[in-house]
């Protein structure tokens, strides 16, 4: 059968003369080399940039090799170890002091997925609370969904867990009491809540001293999203210390960030350092649109070792694929925008626990959900964007693929192409990032399934496979 791929060349893993796949599994952080909890131990040299109002020879960059440097108060730090965070991550080391200092400063921090950027800003959070206001509100963290914002609340109350009096409260839809307002000392919400809250005087922000923003190139880029976070910043305090945090933060946002939180530290990865160690990125080269729905049901047996996540364009898309699925025998589920807030809880603690093991999404869960069985992600659709779709979304595709190989695990990633504008767009995607995309073929499945088999039921990589080869 002739594929596109006869006709068109992407990247791809050269693979060894003897026909064996060492490209197959990437190499791995060694499990001793990690921080207790797994957060990636990277190599690479974190760049800083320092604040206009720091830049000068009197106030030097320093970092931590220990949380015990940070002087944190005991019940953080009991918090910490019972988490089983044994020392920082690189990205911890050089952030945590700058932004615990005082007094606050602004900070744009970006690292890749699984390296710590949660814990960084969540004990900033917990260090710049009064405890004994439990219900006075004085720290905000913004998030781009619901799901995303329950997550962040659990982190706080876990590391935060001996923390006497602490209140954490999600301003999501539906979870606020309207008789009594937002009663907490750390609110975790989404920007459109929390506007409305404020506005409904449901929400005191005179207190707040920090704002956090996470996946803040998506928060500050996407229209809707970037209009309510300038509204809430406007409502808040002038001198609020303001944290902008994501794997990816493009040029252009950047330089908008550089306004939203003046005068800020930052924080970065070169653009090599910016893929997704640990996973083992593949595509699978449909013969026409209509066969990507067989190729899928083919891998659901490869999908069920773990969890995975299959991501598609839209939410009819996503219904579509599920009711086929389903009456082809394959238990799914579904979780997009449209279902109600219960239910999308609902849906991902079954996912969690385990109970459900294939979920079909949307964008909506492409950033920041960290669901640590998921050991495959699949583009059934390449993530696009700009009017009518005509540019790869590189930034999607890297948060896409970081739900899996999460915290120095394996994972694997296929992406599906079946056309030129599909293959194109994949193509473009692994040229941004410099990615050796490894080909699978719905030709010849017992090789196909030896290699994804082999990257998932290794729990780490072993020193004889190689790495993705990372241009420079």
């Amino acid at each position: 059968m002739s594929t596109l791929a006869d006709r068109v060349t992407l990247p791809t893993a050269a693979d060894p003369a003897d026909g064996t796949s060492s490209d197959v599994v990437p190499s791995q952080i060694p499990a001793d080399s990690t921080d207790g909890v797994g957060l990636i131990e990277s190599n690479f040299d974190v760049e800083v940039k320092l604040g206009d109002l720091q830049n000068d020879t009197e106030s030097p960059l320093y970092s931590v090799t220990s949380f015990e440097q940070l002087g944190l108060p005991k019940e953080i730090h009991d918090g910490l170890l019972a988490m089983n965070y044994k020392k920082p991550s690189k990205i911890q080391e050089k952030a945590l002091p700058l932004m615990l200092a005082n007094p606050p400063q602004n900070m744009i921090a970006q690292s890749q997925s699984g390296t710590g950027k949660t814990g960084a800003f969540v004990l900033t959070v917990l260090s710049r609370i009064d405890l004994k206001k439990p219900t006075q509100p004085q720290a905000l963290v913004l998030a781009p969904s619901r799901e995303l914002a329950r997550q962040i609340q659990s982190v706080i109350q876990s590391i935060g867990q001996f923390c006497t009096d602490l209140i954490v409260e999600a301003a999501i839809p539906g979870n606020v009491s309207r008789e009594t307002g937002v009663k907490a000392s750390a609110v975790v919400g989404t920007p459109g809540t929390v506007m409305d809250l404020i506005r409904r005087r449901q929400f005191d922000v005179s207190q707040l001293k920090l704002l956090v923003i996470d996946e803040a190139d998506n928060m500050l880029d996407q229209q809707g999203l970037g209009d309510q976070c300038v509204r809430v910043k406007s409502m808040l305090p002038k001198d609020i210390q303001i944290l902008l945090f994501s794997a990816t933060f493009p040029e252009k946002v950047m330089t908008y960030a550089e306004r939203f939180a003046p005068n800020a530290h930052q924080m970065k990865l070169r653009q090599q350092e910016l893929t997704v160690k640990g996973i083992s990125q593949m595509y699978m080269d449909c013969p026409d649109e209509n066969k990507k729905y067989d190729v899928l049901c083919k891998l659901y047996g490869l999908m069920t070792i773990g969890s995975s996540v299959i991501f598609v364009r839209t939410r009819d898309s996503a219904n579509e694929i599920q009711r086929r699925m389903e009456a082809d025998g394959h238990k799914v589920s579904a979780l997009h925008g449209a279902f109600e807030g219960a239910n999308r809880d609902a849906l991902l603690d079954d996912f969690r626990s385990g109970r459900s093991k294939v979920l079909i999404t949307t964008n909506v869960l492409a950033r920041g959900i960290d669901v640590s069985s998921v050991s495959m992600v699949i583009n059934y659709d390449i993530p696009m964007k700009g009017p009518g779709d005509r540019e790869p979304d590189n930034e999607t595709y890297l948060h896409r693929i970081g739900r899996t190989g999460r915290f120095g695990r394996v994972g694997v990633s296929i992406s599906f192409v079946y056309d030129r504008k599909s293959f194109d767009a994949l193509s473009q995607i692994a040229n941004h990032y410099g990615i050796d995309l490894i080909q699978l073929s719905p030709d010849d499945w017992d090789v196909t399934e030896k290699k994804v088999k082999e990257v998932i039921k290794s729990s780490r990589a072993k020193p004889e496979y190689a790495p993705s080869a990372i241009k420079n």
